[in-house]
């Protein structure tokens, strides 16, 4: 099983326990050696400092002789431990602490003249956390305490009256490398977790080799990845580790549980407006991930927030797609309970442009078979800002009006460029939902709106479910029959994305806001 403390798989934790034997012999012939080379230096003729020289037989040879045996214990209990190397992996941290306050008391025992000479410390510090990886917290601890061994046998001596009270700028300065090294420690921890990280998922989800972090959301991690025989592209999603590691198992099982369905429901749906799914799985340590299409385009989220409220006529066209796509849904008596701009994208397809996929399915739940459980007591399923008012209060019996309410919200983010209401607090949020009647979307935007567009809208926002279109289908015919998704032509759209071309936002632009690109939504 993967250790949880460093991502490594199996057999690289296991390289690393038996780097942990090598490093410890190293050490154990280092301090041996060190003996060595001083009484063949005196031999020679003895070291220029001869203060030190006075001193390094007593303590300096018990002392090496201590950290000898030391070293060779800790080879030996590294052969010992190979079948918990967790348990190693930590004791190696405090095998490092105590060689720092080794060479610190030997460093600090007749404290050498100011010279800006940098401690055996540092190299050790530097060292260890590619031997013997760890998390990047205990790595910085563990590398702390051993920059802290040169400065606390400082003070020892000087309350032996070994050298006098030195400054505070000295102090800083004798030190201060010591702690930068300790800070610089974490760096190649961070590497090898996540380089550990990525081999494990590369081996472990079959065909496709994952690439990059493309994103993470409430309840995945999403990768590029490419599958190995065919080149094909795609995204591979995984339930994120320490959203289950944080949780109790129950908890656990649950979000496994909607991660499944999420997987399940889109395998279901056969709209070329729902996102493909390819494959999906459980991974060797028990994590479950599925491989869907990878998008080159935009959410509906960006495409506003980027280019402002689009026209009636291209608002209209997508809203038709989504309709298509939640129809099928609603057919198959499946709610997505989720709709919002974030999750819904306009892509390039093949030659086409404003081509909509749906996205994330995982609040999906049956109509009539839904099981309670995987929603938790008390709270809400979905998102304020586009939640229906039966959703807001809690009341089970919710149908596919639900999603309908849902849409109506997005199609007025899309005319607008605005939440049909917002406030401070989700509580708030919710609480407009369910009393405040909302203002016609052409109230609140310069571009033109039909009524006969605001009435729909209106529909769909209705307080009472019985006051809207019934399903997506319903809502997908009365958009039709308005005869405005017509005039957003081809030639329109394809003008549109060769001015704007989306798909060219800079990655790492993207990925440090916690987006995707090519689009596509990890929450």
């Amino acid at each position: 099983m993967r250790s949880q403390g460093t991502s490594l798989p199996p057999d690289l934790l296991a390289q690393s326990c038996r780097r942990v034997a090598i490093a410890s012999l190293l050490f154990a012939a280092g301090w041996g050696g060190s003996a060595v080379v001083f009484y063949v230096t005196q031999w020679l003729g003895g070291l220029p400092n001869l203060a030190q020289a006075s001193v390094w037989p007593q303590p300096g040879v018990p002392v090496a002789m201590a950290a000898v045996v030391l070293s060779v214990g800790m080879a030996f209990l590294a052969r010992q431990l190979t079948d918990r190397p967790t348990l190693l992996l930590d004791v190696g941290l405090g095998f490092l602490v105590v060689t720092a306050a080794l060479i610190g008391f030997l460093n600090q025992w007749v404290p050498s003249p100011l010279t800006g000479d940098i401690s055996w410390i540092c190299a050790i510090i530097l060292m260890y956390p590619a031997i013997a990886p760890a998390t990047p917290g205990k790595a910085l601890v563990a590398a702390l305490l051993a920059a802290s061994m040169d400065p606390l046998w400082y003070a020892v001596a000087i309350a032996r009256d070994a050298v006098p009270n030195p400054s505070a700028a000295d102090f800083l300065f004798r030190f201060w490398p010591n702690y930068l090294c300790a800070v610089a420690a974490i760096v190649p921890a961070r590497i090898i977790r996540g380089l550990g990280r990525q081999v494990h998922h590369a081996r472990a989800l079959g065909s496709y080799q994952l690439g990059p972090k493309l994103g993470s959301g409430g309840m995945g991690e999403v990768y590029h990845a490419e599958h190995r025989l065919l080149a094909r592209q795609a995204a591979i999603k995984l339930i994120r580790p320490d959203l289950l590691a944080a949780v109790t198992t129950h908890q656990a099982d649950t979000h496994v549980e909607r991660f499944r369905r999420e997987a399940e429901a889109a395998a279901l749906l056969r709209s070329p407006h729902t996102i493909e799914l390819y494959d999906f799985g459980f991974s060797a340590d028990g994590g479950f991930y599925y491989v869907m299409e990878l998008l080159d385009g935009i959410s509906f989220e960006d495409l506003v927030e980027r280019s402002g409220p689009v026209a009636a006529e291209r608002a209209v066209n997508l809203m038709l797609q989504v309709c298509e796509s939640i129809g099928e849904a609603h057919a198959r008596g499946l709610i997505h309970r989720d709709l919002k701009p974030s999750n819904l994208f306009t892509c390039r397809v093949g030659i086409q442009v404003d081509f909509v996929k749906v996205l994330d399915f995982g609040l999906v739940k049956g109509i009539q078979t839904g099981d309670p459980t995987l929603t938790a007591p008390n709270i809400a399923a979905g998102t304020p800002a586009f939640m229906a008012p039966e959703v807001a209060l809690g009341e089970p019996e919710a149908d596919a009006r639900i999603d309908v309410y849902s849409l109506g919200c997005v199609l007025y983010w899309l005319l607008t460029g605005q939440l049909v209401f917002e406030a401070k607090s989700p509580g708030k949020l919710m609480h407009l939902h369910i009393q405040e009647p909302p203002p016609p979307p052409s109230t609140r935007t310069e571009l033109e709106i039909p009524p006969e567009l605001d009435a729909v809208v209106l529909a769909c926002l209705a307080k009472d479910p019985a006051d809207r279109p019934g399903n997506a289908d319903d809502l997908r015919a009365r958009l039709a029959q308005l005869g405005l998704g017509e005039r957003w032509t081809r030639d329109r759209a394809q003008r549109w994305w060769e001015t704007h071309n989306p798909h060219a936002l800079d990655a790492c632009e993207a990925c440090n806001r916690g987006q995707i690109v090519p689009a596509l939504s990890s929450e």
